[in-house]
């Protein structure tokens, strides 16, 4: 058994992909599996993925499915992985040469059923190291997770067993993957080393606001109902309004600012202000909101006129 399985989506990749491949079959762990999911590439991806298995057949697995998104690939190759553990990396990233021996190591060593690195933004002109905090329990990994795949190592069997997918057809998955599948996490752990370098691209899906930045909304529905109907509403119900209200009004804000198409921001920025107030009607008197920290003061001063102040301010930027 591999000890660990790293699934790869690619689509249309061509300019990144060897580099990202290289960095993965020049792993200092032994025994990984590569699962490439070429899904539907229209560039010459499917070409360099067939090289890398020919060259590698004990190591690449090449999977080729229709063009179907990032979600979709990834939960094509979940049910192939043969690993012990399982990780996911962006086929236009690519990692250091170690991240999966220490990770592994620190999983095996604690028993963890997920481990969590650092990770580089990497743009045209610099650098930027992401470090993340250390939590200590799934409340508090509601209120400080970051939430992307592909920093962190799983226990395949949890996340096989768990009937929890990345949800197909929506942007921001790894937000819906992550929290529904945190009450299955008993033991996290945490390499504090930036391993990851997160390439930012202009033209990638992340960085195109649009009126699919409205599916956030549809991500935190999810979540929500996962939730209650799995009995966890109330044992959660403060880090969810929490974590509902900071997306709205953070990081979905600031998106939803840079839309162009004036028509679709305004109308996006006043749902969003509706749906928080409708959802969460006393938002404002959540506890964790107390807490020290420029994100949470900056929470606690909007109002229905701060509101208005803080998307125009996110907009100039």
């Amino acid at each position: 058994m591999p000890k660990v399985s790293i699934i790869v989506p690619v689509y249309n990749v061509e300019p990144y992909l060897e580099r990202c491949l290289d960095t993965l079959i020049n792993q200092t762990i032994q025994d990984v599996e590569i699962i490439a999911v070429n899904d539907g590439s229209k560039d010459n991806s499917g070409e360099i993925l067939n090289k890398f298995q020919e060259k590698y057949p004990n190591i690449v697995k090449v999977l080729n499915k229709e063009n179907g998104g990032l979600s979709s690939a990834r939960n094509y190759g979940i049910p192939h992985a043969t690993g012990e553990y399982i990780a996911f990396i962006d086929s236009d990233d690519y990692v250091e040469k170690d991240m999966y021996e220490k990770m592994y190591n620190e999983a095996k060593k604690g028993d963890y059923d997920m481990v969590e690195c650092d990770f580089i933004w990497e743009y045209p002109d610099k650098q930027r190291i992401d470090t993340g905090v250390i939590y200590s329990s799934k409340k508090e990994a509601l209120e400080k997770a970051r939430v992307v795949a592909w920093n962190k190592l799983y226990k395949k069997d949890i996340v096989l067993n768990s009937g929890i997918w990345f949800p197909e057809g929506l942007r921001y998955e790894d937000v819906e993957f992550f929290y529904k599948i945190l009450p299955k996490l008993n033991r996290i752990g945490f390499v504090k080393e930036p391993f990851i370098h997160y390439i930012q691209r202009s033209n990638s899906i992340s960085n195109t606001q649009n009126e699919r930045t409205k599916e956030i909304f549809d991500v935190l529905d999810h979540v929500i109902e996962y939730y209650k109907g799995q009995g966890l509403w109330e044992e959660y119900k403060e880090e969810l309004e929490y974590t509902y209200t900071r997306y709205l009004l953070c990081s979905s804000l600031k998106r939803m600012a840079k839309i162009g198409d004036d028509e679709t921001r305004k109308k996006l920025l006043n749902e969003t202000w509706e749906r928080l107030n409708n959802n969460f009607p006393e938002w404002k008197k959540n506890s964790l909101l107390k807490k020290k920290g420029l994100k949470n003061l900056y929470m606690r001063c909007i109002n229905k006129v701060t509101y208005k102040i803080a998307y125009t301010l996110l907009r100039l930027k």
